[in-house]
């Protein structure tokens, strides 16, 4: 995204980018991007924005917990703001993208400290956040510490105490049972997105 005069423009390059990767034409995403500056002039969307938008995505309070962590898998380029084609490549992948693509997106939901990889540290904070959902939905649920131990041990096939994104894709393709159901959680906040 570029900058004309302190306002925000959509390139022809990532015009061209978002059509290849949506499977939008270049007058939708160009419309896409005019509704973007309406909600943010700047073309940047803050945490604050980003937590009202989950809000009435989703509307159950414990998706709340969820916000900052799924915030960090759209502002791939840690600057602190979700700018339009970060918005547009992350809502794309999670509504239309192959599966792979989907996991790996969700791999940085886990990944809390973006280093690359999952530690237990991470599982039990990301766990402990999503806790709620996952009760609301099950309240027989297994207690979270159990929840992230099983999804560890699931996740970390060669038990080196952390989990690579492609151990992590492994799994949940693989139908590891507590790895699938904490991704598919995930991914259905996306559905009232």
């Amino acid at each position: 995204m570029g900058s004309k005069n302190g306002k925000p423009v959509l390139r022809e390059e990532d015009v061209a980018a978002l059509t290849k990767s949506s499977g939008l034409d270049e007058a939708k995403v160009k419309v896409c991007f005019e509704a973007f500056l309406v909600e943010h002039p700047n073309g940047k969307m803050k945490q604050k924005d980003f937590r009202e938008m989950m809000v009435k995505a989703v509307p159950k309070k414990d998706a709340k917990k969820m916000e900052k962590h799924l915030f960090r898998m759209y502002d791939s380029d840690k600057d602190g703001c979700i700018d339009f084609t970060e918005f547009m490549l992350v809502l794309h992948i999670m509504s239309d993208g192959a599966p792979e693509e989907v996991l790996n997106n969700v791999f940085c939901v886990f990944d809390v400290n973006g280093d690359g990889v999952i530690s237990i540290k991470e599982m039990n904070k990301l766990i402990k956040d999503m806790y709620g959902l996952l009760k609301s939905e099950d309240p027989d649920i297994a207690a979270k510490n159990l929840i992230a131990k099983t999804a560890f041990a699931e996740m970390d096939k060669n038990e080196d105490g952390k989990v690579s994104k492609e151990e992590f894709v492994k799994a949940c393709m693989g139908q590891e049972e507590i790895s699938k159901m904490l991704t598919s959680r995930i991914v259905d906040i996306f559905g009232g997105c």
